[in-house]
This record gives structure tokens, sequence and C-alpha cells, in this order.
């Protein structure tokens, strides 16, 4: 009973993942632990969405290869997995848009669930997108899981940066689906947090989760290593390193899929 009684809660982290990093998986499992040990929670699926091409960032890996590298690192994971849709879309995605996709594909997930004819599966698809703007409480359809974004402190504190993000989009996030994010050493979300109207009025929405073990692992970090001949072992999952992740990040070397060897 006291299970069925929790709010199931989907976490999306969005990002390069330019690789996927041991640091990016302990992310889900930090924000999984403290929102079930409040008590109102219980996590059913963590899903990693890789950036597209599209967003021209420099020294991007493709998107097949950073995929494929993501895949590796949670083909061990019984509750987290990739998705490539934000990925495949030939330009680059606004984070909210891949937010409101993956909540309407819970949604209707949840309405293949529910209903007992094709034809009202259908209509309940079609009403899904209404309610989703016109809620102005962070209510979900009975049943359906709680979307929630998963990020670092960084992200949240880019919400103050003029012109990288849209007012709107901030309110929807932290109104409708809630945001879960992990600090690091050096950073202060709360402080933030009473500095911002917006992310006041919605402070319940946001669950700040504390890594009390320091690291400091990084994919800018894990780049420069590479770019300088030095071992990336134990930063990366060592499936992404059987993988020849050095090899993807040497820009312009092709992926050798076929090599499971640890390079000296």
């Amino acid at each position: 009973m006291e299970g069925q009684s929790r709010t199931k809660v989907v976490l999306l982290a969005c990002g390069s993942f330019n690789p996927v990093t041991n640091m990016h998986l302990r992310m889900f499992e930090l924000a999984r632990d403290h929102l079930e040990d409040t008590g109102q929670y219980r996590v059913v699926k963590g899903i990693i969405s890789p950036v597209g091409d599209g967003y021209k960032k420099k020294g991007l890996i493709e998107a097949c290869h950073r995929l494929e590298m993501a895949r590796l690192a949670t083909e061990n994971s019984d509750w987290i997995i990739v998705d490539s849709w934000e990925s495949l879309q030939p330009e680059w995605v606004e984070t909210n848009k891949v937010v409101r996709h993956h909540y309407d594909e819970l949604a209707a997930e949840q309405n293949d669930d529910d209903v007992d004819t094709v034809k009202y599966s259908k209509k309940r698809r079609i009403n899904k997108q209404v309610y989703c703007f016109e809620g102005s409480s962070h209510q979900k359809r009975r049943g359906c899981p709680q979307l929630m974004l998963l990020c670092g402190a960084d992200v949240l504190e880019s919400f103050g940066q003029p012109n990288l993000w849209k007012q709107e989009d901030i309110n929807e996030i932290v109104s409708f689906y809630g945001l879960v994010c992990v600090t690091r050493s050096g950073s202060d979300p709360h402080k933030f947090i009473q500095q911002s109207d917006t992310l006041w009025k919605y402070r319940r929405n946001i669950h700040i989760v504390h890594e009390w073990v320091t690291n400091e692992i990084s994919a800018t970090h894990v780049r420069r290593a590479l770019r300088r001949s030095q071992s990336v072992r134990y930063l990366l999952p060592d499936t992404v390193v059987h993988h020849q992740a050095e090899e993807v990040m040497g820009w312009g070397c092709e992926l050798k899929t076929n090599q499971t060897h640890f390079k000296n």
C-alpha cells in the first residue's frame, strides 16, 4: 500500500553527453535516493536524451557515437534508458520541447493502458496536449508518472542568463513538470532560487540534491585528458572505454566498434 500511495516519477536528463561519464549516471542514483527518501515519490524510470548534431557545439561528437556510448554505459541498469528522439532531430530542439515530447509519450503510454477501444485511445491522445498547457497546477493525469527534469546546478543558474532561456519555458518546466538539481562543490542553488522570482514562486517543485562525496568528473575534463593522450579509465564506464571512446574524441577518427581492448 505504501508504494501505491507514492507518486511515480520519471527522471529526464538532457545534455550533450559528450561523452557520458560516471557522474552523469551517478546523478540519476542520487536523485532517485533523494526523491524516494521523502516518502512521497517512487522513481520508475530514468531517461538520457543526448542533444542532436544541430546543437553545433564545438567539439561535439556525432550523435550516433554519443548515443551508442550512452547505451553501453546504461546496458546494466534496470531503470535508466537512452532515448534517441532528440538526437535524431535535424535541428536543435529547445529543452522545454524535449521535456514536452517525453511527457506526451508517457501520457500516450498511459492512455494505451487505460482505454478499452482504439477510438477512445485516439480521443485521449488528442486531448492530452490541451491538458498540458492549460493546467495551472503541477497535477498529472491519474496514473501517469510525473516527469521531472534532472540537471546540475549550472543548468539552474543558466536560467538567469539573459537571452538563453525563454521565460515561458522556464515557467513551464518548474511549474508543471518540476526540477531535480544535483549540486556540485562551490554552487549555491538555494541562493539562486532566492534571487529569482520565478524559481522562488515554484520552489516546492525544485528538489535540491546534495552530493556529499565530492566528484568533479565532467565531460570537459574527459575531453581534455583525451586530447592529451591521458587515461580516462574510471572516469567513464568501462564499456564506453572499451568502445574506443578515445577514437571518437579524436576529432576525425572513426569509431572502432569491433575493438574491445583498452588502449595503453
